[in-house]
């Protein structure tokens, strides 16, 4: 791996857009600190999206990296229609919202989302661009909800809408939805966001999906529907990741209670070994500037301290006009906090009915050994990828490499707090296996002579157990 490219133990998620959708500029942003490449499925056609899977490919195999890439799917967000240019709303105003295609004014606009009048009742509120504009519902008919302007301004196309607190029945998964999935499976993307998950059940059906299609793509379930938060317990276990998705979660409860929600979240998620994200407005003021404020600084080491495993940028990098100095930036903070804050040594206890029990003990004595000698490298080997989350979960100090023969594992296990994976596929006895890794983590410059590195591996090797060892060994 270049040694030129940045590596923090928090990973960067960086959304490609207009701004950033060249190969050179791919490449930049993977030298800067870049761990992974959102596709926006809310935005651009499938030949944009495919010319990037094609570079970032290409990239990979040219700087011998591993970055990953994460297909979001949109999900039913529902947005206005067009609208004329000019619109304005007033408070105090009558608005209606229709299900029959007009182009919007200051007085009417139209929704593609058909139910819309079916799923709120009179009372509700309404929300429009991220909550700049608010209505409340005064009538409603078979096409049409009609509402007063709370607040008003500017109504844009194709803003969002928000109705918080509202039971929003479109499936989780809609039919552009399911044609970019098989895009995505097409391509074999190594990780699949499911916007406005609310429950368990909305993982299972993606999951089955997936498996359906012969495919191994992992699942990030994006928190930002009040329901998500009732039932999050569920929606860790079932999926492979979590993301904070505040923009949407932030006008669908109170803004007020996303940073404990935010905390929450990540805890859980720690506990049980799932990724967690945090997303939106990370760094927004830089799709303008070309630093960010002392605010989105603090927020950003803020998610570093709770435990995050990765941080997300959408506009900054798809759109902004600085999308290197985004990178840069939030490299510069990453790399501050991880070396002054105390972020490391999550050793919590294995659950005893576990049917992993055993094997989790192990991880975790691997981890604890780590600190006690101050080893400077955990080595885990795995065909499944399990090893690697189980290491992360513990946020050991020691760097994690990861070794396996499961090619594709290599990219997917990139969005793992910590994790660098590295592709070993020979059989041979367990002793020359273990020199072998040593050698080429020596090669790297990931050890040097002196330095004490633990070892976790399944024995026999060749059998490719559970993880049953560990081995503590110093460079000679």
């Amino acid at each position: 791996m270049d040694q030129k490219i940045k590596f923090n133990k928090t990973k960067i998620i960086a959304t490609v857009g207009p701004a950033s959708n060249e190969k050179e500029m791919l490449r930049k942003l993977i030298k800067e600190g870049v761990d992974i490449f959102r596709l926006n499925f809310s935005h651009g056609t499938h030949a944009d999206h495919e010319k990037v899977v094609q570079y970032v490919r290409e990239l990979n195999d040219e700087m011998d990296t591993h970055v990953c890439l994460l297909q979001d799917l949109q999900g039913p967000k529902i947005r206005v229609g067009e609208v004329e240019s000019g619109a304005k709303l007033k408070a105090g105003q009558i608005f209606t919202i229709t299900t029959e295609e007009v182009v919007g004014n200051s007085e009417r606009a139209s929704t593609v989302y058909q139910d819309l009048p079916k799923d709120v009742g009179v009372g509700d509120m309404v929300l429009i661009d991220d909550g700049k504009i608010e209505l409340k519902v005064k009538e409603i008919n078979a096409t049409e909800v009609i509402t007063e302007v709370v607040h008003g301004g500017k109504l844009k196309s194709r803003k969002g809408i928000n109705m918080p607190y509202t039971k929003v029945s479109a499936p989780s998964l809609t039919d552009k939805d399911i044609k970019d999935l098989e895009f995505g499976l097409k391509h074999e993307v190594e990780w699949i966001a499911l916007s406005f998950v609310r429950t368990a059940d909305d993982i299972h059906n993606l999951r089955k999906r997936i498996t359906d299609a012969g495919r191994q793509s992992k699942i990030v379930a994006k928190v930002e529907k009040p329901e998500a938060i009732r039932n999050i317990d569920g929606i860790i276990e079932a999926t492979d990741a979590v993301m904070v998705a505040r923009g949407d979660l932030g006008v669908e409860i109170f803004m007020e209670e996303v940073p404990m929600a935010q905390k929450m979240i990540v805890r859980k998620c720690n506990k049980l070994a799932k990724p967690v994200i945090i997303a939106t407005q990370m760094m927004e003021s830089m799709i303008e500037n070309p630093r960010p404020t002392r605010a989105e600084t603090n927020d950003v080491a803020n998610a570093v301290m709770d435990g995050a495993d990765a941080l997300m940028l959408s506009a900054e990098t798809a759109a902004g006009a600085f999308p290197v100095q985004v990178i840069r930036s939030m490299v510069k903070t990453i790399t501050s906090v991880e070396r002054e804050a105390d972020v490391y040594f999550k050793h919590d206890l294995p659950e005893q009915g576990d049917p992993l029990f055993y094997n989790n003990t192990l991880v975790l004595a691997a981890c604890r050994l780590a600190k006690a000698s101050r080893a400077k490298a955990i080595i885990g080997m795995t065909q499944s990828g399990y090893t690697a989350f189980k290491l992360s979960s513990h946020r050991p100090k020691a760097n994690i490499f990861i070794f396996t023969s499961n090619r594709p594992l290599l990219n997917t296990i990139n969005l793992i707090w910590g994790v660098r994976g590295y592709y070993y596929d020979k059989e041979v006895s367990t002793d020359d296996t273990f020199a072998d890794i040593e050698q080429i983590l020596k090669e790297r410059g990931h050890i040097n002579p002196g330095d004490a590195f633990i070892t976790t591996a399944s024995m026999p090797i060749h059998a490719r157990g559970r993880t049953n060892t560990v081995k503590l060994n110093v460079v000679e």
